[in-house]
């Protein structure tokens, strides 16, 4: 299937029923379908081929996303621009990436006037929500869609035609685009399809709360398929994600770790807010810490579900189903709470040394993927693409392990391990034994210059609101749980760590204060 089809099937499932709700006002798969088929044909008129670059700037909208899947309908392809990202930041994407074409709303009119000039190949700027004083080349999108059919075009497809050009951050600061097509989109669906069940005659309710130019986009179109509805946050605010759970019957929603967190600090959270319409809440995209997931089952109920996927592979290497927390009627293990699931049945799954050989059950290695998920490759960086995909392997740069069980285990990415005085460190042990301290909110342990031994651990930490621990108190800590090769040198505490859009610790941000003016060897 393209991935229009999705939607497409959820159209003719329902066609008259709500496919959106954004402040509550419903939008009907009609209205969103038809749309979407006069942006298509509009885009098809000014004679663009096939896999033309197109970028949507704007924060959670029906109408922007209804953009999106108008490139799609047209089978071009679309470049997620974060709304939260600074304008140079999205200058280089959309140029690296050759954008077309550009979607945006108003409020970033005045930004992107002024970037224009250094945008000479998009031919096409329109304008979702009006059209704002000052740029003569734009148009609003309700002008420029008038007189297009409302009727789906007629469009030759392939599987590997390339739907979604994605940035993701190098080591060098410059990001690579992901290549991702119909077949790995389509894929993805499958899989997240395949975990989510649900019964004849029920229809899914996806809250989109995370920026829809991110995870929350895609996991919303396995919720379109089903002809179910997808009511969107157009804000970061957490009385409004709240809210819309019980007033909307949410079934389904993903939220990233540190959100999570900060959701389970709100006093009495499981008395104030009613969480029972809930079948999967979906949290992934950074480790969570095995005592805040065990707090979250007690708060929100037996229904977390984590997942496990890269830009390169979207969103479905692995997941672990609500069911899976528990064994034999009980919570699970601690070592079961902290895998990513068993890998998706459409992939191939192993783990493999440096000499690109597979382990024996249990051993560390690389994480590798192959199959459908996997991207076609970084744009236009075919030596980049050679170095990640090897014989039809993707190497993740993740680093973990399979257990006896089958579960897979991230233990860290290959270049956040820390080499201290000869021994392998591996971070996110240390932030597990951290996280569950009760005045932790959240940590980041990264490796830090020291004459000694090359590399020292050092943890970085927010406290709780209003509560204390000191450092020496956390470094006995993992002292007792992990000895003292892994614990903690020092421990520096910090109002906020840095953080992408959709709330990952920015590592490489972090390390850089700790090493400037000092090369890293690994």
């Amino acid at each position: 299937m393209a991935i229009i089809d999705f939607f497409d099937r959820g159209w003719r499932i329902n066609p008259k029923g709500a496919a959106y709700i954004q402040d509550d006002r419903r939008y009907s798969f009609d209205e969103v379908g038809e749309l979407s088929c006069r942006i298509a044909n509009g885009l098809l008129a000014l004679g663009l081929q096939k896999e033309t670059k197109g970028a949507v700037w704007a924060v959670n909208d029906v109408t922007a996303w209804t953009c999106t899947l108008g490139l799609w309908r047209a089978n071009m392809c679309w470049i997620p621009v974060g709304a939260r990202n600074a304008a140079e930041e999205n200058l280089y994407v959309l140029d690296a990436f050759d954008c077309e074409v550009l979607f945006f709303q108003k409020d970033f009119a005045p930004v992107i006037a002024e970037l224009q000039p250094r945008l000479p190949k998009i031919k096409l700027w329109i304008c979702i929500d009006g059209e704002p004083p000052g740029f003569p080349t734009c148009r609003s999108l309700a002008d420029w869609v008038k007189g297009q059919p409302a009727t789906r075009p007629r469009v030759a497809v392939d599987m590997d035609d390339v739907v979604m050009l994605s940035a993701t951050g190098g080591t060098t600061g410059m990001p690579k685009g992901v290549m991702n097509t119909h077949r790995s989109t389509h894929t993805f669906c499958a899989h997240f399809m395949i975990a989510c069940h649900y019964g004849a005659g029920e229809k899914p309710v996806n809250l989109a709360a995370a920026p829809m130019t991110h995870t929350a986009g895609l996991l919303s179109v396995p919720c379109t398929a089903r002809g179910g509805t997808v009511v969107v946050v157009t804000k970061p605010d957490p009385a409004l994600l709240l809210g819309a759970i019980p007033k909307h019957r949410v079934t389904e929603l993903f939220l990233p770790p540190t959100v999570i967190y900060r959701l389970l600090d709100i006093p009495d959270l499981g008395r104030k807010v009613d969480f029972s319409s809930l079948k999967y809440f979906m949290y992934g995209a950074a480790p969570m810490s095995v005592e805040k997931l065990k707090l979250a089952i007690e708060v929100i109920g037996p229904v977390m579900m984590g997942g496990y996927g890269q830009t390169e592979a979207p969103a479905s290497i692995a997941y672990l189903p609500p069911d899976e927390h528990f064994a034999d009627g009980r919570l699970a293990s601690d070592e079961r709470l902290s895998s990513v699931g068993h890998p998706n049945p459409l992939i191939s799954v192993e783990i493999m040394d440096d000499a690109n050989q597979v382990l024996p059950s249990g051993g560390t290695g690389e994480i590798c993927v192959r199959g459908d998920l996997v991207m076609k490759g970084y744009y236009k960086a075919p030596e980049k693409t050679a170095e990640t995909i090897v014989d039809g392997w993707l190497h993740t740069g993740d680093v973990g392990h399979i257990d006896a069980d089958g579960y897979l285990h991230i233990t860290d990415r290959k270049k956040d391990m820390i080499i201290s005085g000869g021994f392998n460190v591996y971070p996110s042990e240390v932030e597990q034994v951290i996280w569950g301290h009760p005045a932790v909110q959240d940590c980041a342990v990264i490796g830090v210059p020291d004459e000694k031994w090359g590399e020292a651990v050092k943890a970085v930490v927010e406290l709780n609101a209003g509560q204390q621990v000191g450092a020496d108190e956390l470094i006995a800590l993992c002292k007792v749980r992990l000895g003292s090769v892994k614990a903690p040198k020092s421990v520096d505490f910090v109002d906020a760590l840095p953080r992408s859009p959709v709330g990952k610790v920015l590592k490489k941000d972090l390390r850089a204060r700790y090493w400037q003016g000092t090369v890293r060897k690994i």
